[in-house]
């Protein structure tokens, strides 16, 4: 059976940690940063943990799985 290809889109916005959690970055950090507050955009800069809901759609398109 041939190896399962990685999305190329999957590939540019998630990554594995050790223990195997899928990371992510936060939406809205592109542009139109000047009405936004320190705050939220520090906090937006922040990379996060991915949800369990999604993990396996995620895992799935990296080929993990």
């Amino acid at each position: 059976m041939p190896k399962t290809k990685t999305k190329s889109a999957a590939k540019k916005r998630f990554t594995l940690t050790g223990t195997g959690k899928v990371k992510r970055h936060h939406a809205y950090m592109s542009h139109i940063l000047t009405k936004k507050t320190k705050k939220r955009k520090r906090n937006l800069g922040y990379g996060v943990v991915a949800d369990k809901v999604n993990e396996g759609t995620i895992k799935e398109m990296l080929g993990c799985k």
